[in-house]
């Protein structure tokens, strides 16, 4: 299904990520959430321990996103090649990930993000996308990061079982979320569902909660204590403040990613 869909996607040239993002705004009525296809309602955070982040290593990123037609098999990926295949899809998002985490940063964040609507656009899934960085890591392939900002360095790096972990379950968060706007915002060129049924599970109520609260009440924050009581009833315990607060970062972002409530300064 997704080479099928990479090959449609070659007929439309070098399109920017922008017009994958369909915005409905001819409503400005109040709504209650849900995720489609009749899932309920959902919510999210962030976060890494210090002993994760010790095992990355700094990596640039460039802005540009494309999506295009066609297969690379190399771990060394230039910008316009980023989407050509499952695989450069799952080493763009680590890659970002990465940087993210190293460097940290609102931009960089949105980095992340946006490489992960234009997966969910082309039609990927948690769990191909998680079995590509499995393969990768159990193979021993590195990653070779961006340039430092000079320039003049470019480092490769293995693939870590934690690491994997985190950015599918980051990159998850980001499906769910737009799941759970009120009328699809990115279309999608696949049938297939974008997330298990356990993540689904773990983390719909959590992206719900913060996605009506975006809509209906126009709220860029919420108390921290709400969440952590959503996750103590759906998974029987909470996770720390910090991370909490670092997800719900995440659900905000990408609903300002993909469906934005206010203009731009």
């Amino acid at each position: 299904m997704l080479t099928n869909v990479l090959q449609e996607a070659t007929n439309l040239k070098l399109i920017l990520i922008n017009p994958l993002i369909r915005i409905n705004s001819a409503s400005s009525a109040p709504f209650k959430v849900l995720c489609h296809k009749g899932w309920s309602s959902c919510p999210f955070s962030w976060g890494l321990s210090n002993q994760s982040k010790s095992q990355y290593l700094s990596h640039q990123i460039t802005s540009k996103r494309w999506l295009v037609g066609h297969c690379r098999s190399q771990d060394s990926i230039s910008p316009e090649n980023e989407y050509r295949s499952s695989r450069n899809i799952a080493i763009s998002l680590l890659r970002r990930y990465r940087n993210f985490v190293e460097r940290g940063g609102g931009d960089n964040l949105k980095e992340f993000i946006s490489a992960g609507v234009n997966a969910y656009a082309l039609g990927c899934t948690e769990l191909g996308l998680r079995k590509e960085l499995t393969d990768m890591k159990e193979s021993g392939v590195e990653i070779e990061a961006m340039q430092d900002y000079g320039g003049n360095m470019s480092l490769k790096s293995r693939i870590f079982s934690q690491e994997v972990e985190e950015c599918i379950m980051w990159l998850s968060i980001v499906f769910i979320t737009i799941l759970c706007t009120p009328q699809p915002t990115v279309v999608r060129w696949s049938t297939t569902r974008p997330v298990s049924e356990d993540m689904l599970i773990k983390w719909k109520g959590f992206c719900a909660i913060i996605a009506n609260a975006y809509f209906t009440r126009g709220m860029a924050w919420l108390p921290v204590k709400t969440l952590q009581l959503e996750q103590m009833a759906v998974m029987g315990r909470a996770e720390e403040p910090s991370l909490v607060a670092s997800r719900m970062r995440l659900v905000f972002s990408t609903l300002e990613v993909v469906s934005p409530q206010w203009p731009r300064g």
